[in-house]
């Protein structure tokens, strides 16, 4: 018999759940394995923004390695702030527009955006310039969409550490592809905010919450959805104040971008350039001990 993948099984489950009329809790399959010994990382530099996302996303065979024709693919900035693109609290806008083109180029059958952001949500949307990114695209196959509260559904997280199980933002879970594409940021609670913790933009509740125990909450989270494609903007980082910032003198720029299919290598990689080491951020540390992906740079096969 054919064994489901992950996403079948999620999206089967609510598609079921929603003929029935209820809501159930979802038990989720175990958490995947490791996903390979020596997981490929790009890491290029570069101030033509638009051209530097080819080149990264080149150097792991290109887009087409993770998008195919017909897909649903969810691309999920950080768009939780209400600030300008030099403040550095939100995903830069061309790194966002690029990697929707390279979708659009594919075949991606739709590409959907989105974020449960901190601040007002239609300010946040047009002041990081994400909105006027993804309009001048003119497709009718991409979609900057408002988080509908009433698309959050239960997931029962099996081993879970923090929490037995917590809401999911639906589309998130249905999508064929789920490419992470956060800033790298400091954060006064978890250290640093990278692609670990970018998931929760598409988490329910009350998250405030998970800071109680904030590394083992992102591993929770991320054994449950899995980014295809992490994609970490380092074009210019917030080294203080985070994660909504707000001082000019707490961004550096650092023209870079950080690539990979393991996360947990593409935030390890991060935490360097703000000269941390990995295993000195508890959510990293947490994510490679549940299997999530690896930690150690030197296993780590740059690409």
């Amino acid at each position: 018999m054919h064994q489901l993948n992950r996403r079948t099984f999620v999206r089967n489950s609510l598609l079921a759940a929603a003929a029935a009329g209820s809501m159930p809790v979802i038990d989720l399959l175990a958490a995947p394995a490791l996903a390979a010994e020596a997981p490929p990382l790009a890491v290029r530099r570069g101030k033509d923004i638009p051209k530097l996302v080819r080149d990264t996303i080149g150097a792991l065979g290109g887009i087409q390695t993770f998008v195919k024709p017909g897909s649903v693919v969810v691309v999920k900035p950080n768009i939780g702030w209400d600030r300008t693109v030099e403040l550095a609290a939100n995903t830069h806008p061309e790194v966002v527009r690029t990697l929707v083109e390279l979708c659009l180029e594919a075949g991606a059958k739709k590409i959907r955006l989105f974020d449960r952001t901190c601040n007002d949500a239609r300010r946040c949307y047009t002041q990081s310039g994400i909105a006027a990114a993804v309009e001048v695209l003119k497709s009718d196959r991409v979609e900057l969409e408002h988080i509908d509260p009433r698309a959050f559904r239960e997931v029962a997280i099996k081993g879970g550490q923090a929490f037995p199980s917590w809401e999911f933002y639906q589309p998130a879970l249905e999508a064929d592809v789920f490419i992470n594409v956060p800033i790298a940021k400091h954060h006064s609670i978890s250290r640093l905010t990278l692609a670990m913790k970018n998931l929760m933009g598409v988490i329910g509740g009350s998250r405030g919450k998970l800071h109680t125990d904030i590394a083992e909450a992102l591993a929770d989270i991320n054994s449950v959805l899995t980014s295809n494609l992490t994609v970490i903007d380092a074009t210019r980082i917030l080294v203080a104040n985070g994660p909504q910032g707000g001082r000019i003198e707490d961004v550096r720029r650092l023209d870079t971008l950080i690539a990979s299919p393991d996360i947990v290598a593409a935030d390890a990689y991060a935490a360097t350039l703000f000269d941390i080491k990995p295993d000195e951020v508890p959510s990293i540390v947490a994510g490679a001990r549940r299997g999530l992906g690896v930690m150690d740079l030197k296993r780590v096969r740059m690409v």
